[in-house]
């Protein structure tokens, strides 16, 4: 089995290259047949007539000299037969094959008749003409032999065929390499990239499919080195979030084994232990959440609820939090009915409003409003606090990210809640953007379809 691309392309071309030349001369010596015979026919029958009136005009001897000698024996045979069947020749053979002539053709000629027949294939005529002369009729076969234009025609297929197969042979040798080349740059920038390597230049300038494989194959390789990106990002944070609690935790575990440690000191050690417990499962329970609607092995359950009375019912749930620091609420909630999965679309509420209620000044504003359309709506969620950088704004949706690092400590939170939103609203064919300005606010704008389709919810 050929497993080289380069010698594949070469042996498709070269047998395409010789099965179209024969296939070529095969169809138009087919075409040509008829008007080859045609003019065959014409020549002998010329040269028959011219034959029948000298052995009209002159004595039989002298006929038969003058027909001997003649130039056109070249091109023709001659059989002269008589009754008994004994036939006299004239013009050289040189290899050719006489056609046969039967006895009833002999008879048919005697008595007055004409044969003509192809018996050899192209332009190979056999003519039968009566020739009548003072010794009585006789019959009169001429033959013609390859004629020197057949001959060339053919000489000259049979030449073109053989410089067109060893001209077009060459060109596909060289044509093959500029077409496995690209190919060949891409198998190794696939073993590159396999390798780890990403820093790959293809430089592959084609516009065909070529080209646009490889296009392709430079975006993917841009995706992969994201997603690389990504991956030695996700490991950093995640190793830089677990260590924080497990340092906290090991120390305040040996700080426990103290013995003359005071009862209300262990007992501050414990809650810090079981705060930090607690702040891990967290982490993994939204790490867990994550991969779920990232893998969208989680299907969404829809029902259609009232949007309005859902986020009011969060606002009401996260009460706690905003009246103890004097938060209040301006609400601009329409009536709406949507189509989508209840428990994954209140998480979306909980973690928006929970950030706008943990980001906002004691005794700030919190704006919610629902704008309808046709087939989408928007949601709202304006907040007066701290704000968004514009560096960070592109990336509060990734997870474990932290747009205010200064106030890490101040503001608990693994950075994993925008992901999940953000994941969500996708899974709900929705989109979701920020607009923000530094202690002036952000505002979140979620738009969702009011019935997703469903076709895609199932993909």
């Amino acid at each position: 089995m050929i497993r080289s691309l380069y010698i594949r392309v070469i042996l498709t071309f070269l047998v395409s290259v010789i099965g179209g030349t024969i296939i070529a001369f095969l169809v138009s010596t087919w075409i040509f047949e008829d008007k080859l015979n045609e003019n065959a026919q014409i020549n002998i029958r010329n040269f028959g007539q011219d034959v029948v009136r000298i052995y009209q005009t002159i004595p039989l001897s002298e006929a038969d000299m003058f027909v001997s000698e003649m130039k056109q024996l070249d091109s023709y045979y001659i059989r002269i037969y008589e009754a008994s069947g004994e036939f006299q020749s004239y013009g050289k053979l040189n290899g050719h094959k006489p056609a046969a002539v039967t006895k009833e053709q002999v008879k048919k000629v005697l008595n007055g008749g004409v044969v003509q027949d192809t018996p050899n294939g192209i332009a190979t005529v056999l003519l039968g003409l009566p020739l009548k002369t003072e010794m009585g009729t006789k019959a009169m076969f001429l033959e013609m032999l390859s004629p020197p234009s057949t001959s060339f025609v053919i000489k000259w297929g049979l030449i073109f065929a053989s410089y067109s197969l060893i001209a077009g042979s060459l060109i596909i040798l060289v044509a093959s390499i500029f077409l496995v080349r690209p190919i060949k740059t891409l198998t190794k920038a696939t073993k590159r990239i396999a390798a780890g390597d990403f820093n790959v230049k293809l430089n592959i300038k084609q516009t065909s499919e070529l080209g646009t494989l490889a296009r392709s194959f430079e975006e993917m390789m841009h995706d992969l080195q994201q997603l690389e990106q990504m991956r030695r990002e996700f490991v950093t944070n995640v190793s830089h979030e677990v260590q924080s609690p497990l340092t906290s935790i090991s120390g305040y575990a040996l700080a426990l084994k103290q013995v003359d440690l005071a009862e209300h000191e262990r007992s501050r050690y414990l809650d810090i232990i079981i705060a930090e417990a607690k702040r891990m499962s967290k982490m993994s329970d939204s790490l867990l959440k994550l991969s779920l609607l990232e893998s969208q092995s989680q299907q969404l359950r829809l029902v259609t609820l009232s949007l309005d009375e859902q986020i009011r019912r969060v606002i009401v749930a996260l009460q706690p939090q905003w009246s103890a620091r004097n938060i209040q609420f301006k609400l601009d909630l329409q009536t709406v009915k949507v189509t989508a999965d209840h428990d994954q679309l209140n998480q979306v509420w909980t973690n928006i409003i929970g950030n706008s209620i943990k980001f906002s000044k004691d005794g700030g504003m919190i704006k919610v409003s629902i704008q309808q359309d046709i087939k989408s709506l928007t949601v709202r969620i304006s907040d007066t606090g701290i704000g968004i950088p514009l560096e960070d704004q592109k990336r509060i949706f990734e997870r474990f990210f932290k747009a205010d690092r200064s106030h890490s400590r101040k503001y608990e939170g693994s950075g994993m809640g925008l992901a999940i939103v953000k994941q969500i609203v996708s899974l709900h064919q929705g989109d979701i953007r920020v607009e923000s300005e530094p202690n002036k606010g952000t505002t979140f704008f979620i738009t969702l379809p009011i019935t997703p389709p469903k076709e895609k919810l199932d993909s």
